[in-house]
């Protein structure tokens, strides 16, 4: 699958994606630090790529609706720091397994994960 790591996101999530083998981008490294949300999202419908992100701006389908994306995963950890985001993570990657992205948003937490789009209104 092909990911743009967001800024608010660790060097390891992005380290973490290209280890499963998927094509992971970052904001960074696109030189995209500090950009609007609105940009983010129009570059990442360009590439074709899912974004994961922590910003829960990015959860509210009458801004983003995931109809008109590649896909998004809202991460949701309990408590702050860079464990906390590699273990939503890495919960969520097996499940990344036959699916499509395209069109969806995901809410990862610690107890569920919420998928949205592909079809709901």
């Amino acid at each position: 699958m092909r990911f743009k790591v967001d800024e608010n996101l660790p060097v390891d999530a992005v380290k973490l994606l290209r280890q499963h083998t998927h094509d992971a981008l970052t904001v960074t490294e696109q030189r995209l630090n500090g950009q609007p949300d609105t940009r983010i999202a129009d570059i990442c419908r360009a590439e074709g790529r899912a974004l994961v992100t922590l910003d829960l701006d990015f959860a509210d389908i009458r801004n983003y609706p995931p109809d008109d994306s590649a896909g998004i995963i809202v991460l949701r950890p309990a408590t702050q720091g860079i464990a906390s985001v590699l273990r939503l993570l890495r919960r969520m990657l097996p499940l990344l397994e036959g699916q499509s992205l395209t069109g969806v948003l995901w809410i990862v937490d610690e107890r569920s994960v919420r998928i949205r789009g592909a079809g709901d209104t």
